[in-house]
């Protein structure tokens, strides 16, 4: 059957159909040129700007938030869901009990997972069992959580990538036994200590992954998780705020065609072209966003503080919340801020006045307010797939 540098094609019994068998990362023959060299420099200073920026600010939890909740609705939308960052956001802001759409499930089980990936990772490496536990959250009671769809498991049957059949698909990743061993020896790279561009690695760890696609569903997020996971793990970022999604969702269409290279022709250095040039432009772009969040953080306390005269304590404690939950209810400003339910519409009123907070639902009743000039620093947050 037809062979690459990155594997073979392989004729399957019964059924007929090619399926591909990868070979062990890295290649022997990567050919770390003079371009890529330049691109994988370009994007490190990018990464220790945006990793050094984010130790400089007082508190850089406040942009966890969002940053985490971008990559998750981008990741989810690559994938084919239909909910915005908006729908997210409000969602979270609903009191208890507030109707959950599938689609909105399915991007709150993602950061879910990838907080709890990020949690897990203080005592456990990055391994199946961290992806199985991951994948678990991840697929919980949404498309593709079927009990027949093992979630939390690596599958046992075949699966493939467009088209109604193996037969008819664009591509059918290795039989589940091959699977098996073929992730195990990704696990083996990610830990091998022999020295290699971290941005090298983790470009040719996420196309791999991809390539044997161990569970029947959820690929594509899990293996956009991995990245987050292995450049925290790595240190390389203190907090996990790059949102590679941006880059890949923009860039759909020759993100997929260029993994499909590297199975066809062994066209390795091609994709780390343009994952490593994707990770240099979103790193930049995060490092941007997070000073124009102290901007404006600092502009509004400025605010806050010479217009709330006695008020000024709470309506800042409220300030520093609506970084972490953007929109709220005015019932959730009396928890966030443990005040009684006069005090909370007050500070509401007084955040809406200087044109802080803006109420989005029009109502006497269930009103929700947003943050909206932080908003406006994630563009197409109300966008659907």
């Amino acid at each position: 059957m037809a062979s690459t540098r990155a594997g073979h094609f392989e004729r399957q019994q019964p059924g007929g159909y090619l399926a591909f068998l990868p070979e062990p990362l890295p290649p022997p023959d990567l050919a770390f040129n003079v371009e890529l060299q330049a691109l994988v420099s370009k994007s490190d200073i990018a990464l220790g700007r945006l990793d050094g920026a984010i130790r400089l600010v007082p508190d850089p939890d406040i942009f966890v938030y969002m940053y985490v909740r971008q990559e998750a609705v981008l990741s989810s939308q690559i994938e084919g869901t239909q909910a915005s960052l908006m729908d997210i956001l409000e969602y979270e802001a609903q009191l208890e009990g507030a109707e959950q759409r599938v689609d909105v499930r399915e991007i709150t089980n993602y950061i879910a997972a990838m907080n709890h990936g990020l949690a897990r990772l203080a005592d456990l490496p990055l391994s199946r069992r961290l992806l199985c536990e991951v994948h678990a959250i991840l697929m919980r009671d949404v498309r593709g959580g079927e009990p027949h769809k093992t979630p939390g498991e690596f599958r046992r049957s075949q699966n493939w990538i467009g088209g109604a059949s193996p037969a008819t698909a664009r591509f059918v990743p290795p039989p589940w036994e091959a699977a098996d061993k073929a992730f195990a020896d990704l696990e083996s790279f990610l830990h091998d200590p022999t020295p290699m561009p971290a941005l090298i690695k983790i470009g040719l760890a996420h196309a791999q992954f991809e390539t044997i696609h161990p569970f029947l569903d959820g690929n594509g997020r899990i293996g956009r998780l991995l990245i987050t996971f292995w450049l925290v793990e790595q240190r390389i970022l203190n907090k996990p705020l790059l949102y590679p999604s941006v880059f890949l969702k923009e860039n759909r269409t020759e993100y997929v065609d260029r993994l499909q290279a590297i199975r066809d022709d062994g066209a390795w250095e091609d994709w780390l072209g343009f994952f490593v040039d994707g990770l240099g432009q979103v790193a930049t772009e995060a490092t941007e966003k997070a000073f124009d969040i102290v901007r404006v953080r600092d502009h509004h306390r400025e605010l806050v503080a010479s217009h709330l005269g006695k008020r000024t304590a709470n309506g800042l404690a409220l300030l520093d919340h609506l970084f972490r939950l953007p929109v709220v209810s005015a019932k959730t400003v009396e928890r966030l801020i443990e005040v009684s339910q006069p005090t909370s519409s007050a500070i509401v009123r007084d955040l809406e006045e200087l044109e802080i907070l803006q109420e989005l639902t029009g109502k006497q009743r269930y009103r929700l307010f947003a943050y909206s000039r932080y908003l406006q620093l994630f563009p197409g947050i109300e966008d659907r797939g």
